[in-house]
């Protein structure tokens, strides 16, 4: 059983204090994998709204893949719902700042659960998408496969596995894996183009290395990334999670 309420208990890594308000969502990320790739800041700065600032490490931007499932997904009392409260999910992202707050800036979020889309779609500003998507485990690898399938939305596809390689690690501060991984909210715009921000708390994200094999990735084409080569990185995380608070 999961204490939600604990993870409040535990907050000396974050970047800035906790909000003075309730939180109204739980949810978990398990399996999940983060792969990056580095642009120039021109060419992703052009992708986001004229009021948020990009945010770069060493004069780069990064653009993230991530897949992964997700599961006690609700408010509380209501994270067990059957059908509703898992699913995969697999998110294509980069890094921004506003108002000094280092955050996440969504792409899209491909999800297969289509209450789900629209819920977060309608509530929360978020670039949802329907997806059909699969998430298995099979002799220490975890399979996945992502199509989206979203009414009037580009395609984009991810067909790979992935698995961890060594130990669990907490990243240190200044590192390029802690710039990626240790922020504590998002950021959306909302239908005036007004920025909004999302808040979330959890644990220091437990790194391990990770490889990945790549059939298929094209689900950034659709804003005009291509993603080639390798990815620069890459990390698995079993599982962590996580408290979300609404909008502001």
């Amino acid at each position: 059983m999961i204490d939600w309420s604990d993870l409040l208990n535990h907050s000396e890594h974050r970047p800035y204090p906790l909000p003075d308000r309730a939180w109204r969502m739980t949810m978990s990320w398990l399996d999940l994998l983060f792969a990056h790739w580095s642009f120039p800041p021109e060419v992703i700065r052009a992708l986001l709204p004229p009021n948020l600032a990009l945010d770069t490490f060493e004069g780069r931007a990064w653009v993230g893949v991530v897949p992964f499932r997700m599961e006690n997904v609700g408010p509380p009392g209501l994270n067990w719902l059957p059908g509703v409260s898992a699913f995969p999910e697999l998110n294509v992202r980069t890094y921004v700042v506003h108002e000094g707050k280092p955050g996440v800036w969504f792409f899209s979020l491909d999800a297969a659960n289509m209450l789900a889309v629209q819920a977060a779609r309608l509530g929360f500003h978020l670039p949802y998408f329907y997806a059909r998507m699969g998430c298995e485990a099979r002799d220490g690898w975890i399979d996945y496969t992502s199509e989206r399938d979203h009414r009037g939305a580009q395609t984009g596809s991810f067909v790979g596995r992935y698995r961890p390689i060594g130990e669990v690690y907490h990243s240190a501060p200044g590192t390029l894996e802690s710039w990626l991984t240790e922020r504590y909210c998002l950021y959306v715009a909302d239908r005036r183009g007004q920025i909004r921000r999302g808040e979330i708390h959890h644990l220091p994200w437990p790194l391990q290395r990770a490889e990945l094999q790549t059939q298929t990735c094209t689900v950034a084409k659709a804003w005009g990334i291509e993603l080639v080569g390798e990815p620069e990185t890459l990390h698995f995380v079993k599982q962590l999670d996580v408290v979300a608070w609404l909008l502001e």
